[in-house]
């Protein structure tokens, strides 16, 4: 495998890991601001704190809630790419 192909096996791997660490937080934080913006409209009220602290009190219990989880697989990641460091000494 030649260093072109093993740089864009890790690029490949990194955004993976990237969209699995951001998803549990995102997610839900769109699905509550989609639900809050219908309410919005539908009752005609503009209050933007109405939109913001939802989805800040989401974002907080995602994080409570997936935060082991989400350092766990970005530790194994970076653990990972240091184990791979001598592979591309040779």
């Amino acid at each position: 495998m030649n260093e072109a192909d093993y740089f864009i096996g890790v690029a490949q791997q990194a955004l993976w890991v990237l969209a699995l660490a951001s998803a549990p937080i995102l997610i839900p934080a769109l699905i509550v601001g989609i639900v809050i913006g219908m309410v919005q409209a539908a009752t005609s009220i503009n209050e933007q704190t109405l939109s913001f602290v939802p989805k800040l009190v989401i974002v907080a219990v995602t994080l409570a809630l997936f935060g082991g989880a989400i350092l766990i697989l970005l530790a194994d990641f970076t653990r990972e790419i240091f184990a791979r460091i001598p592979d591309l000494m040779r």
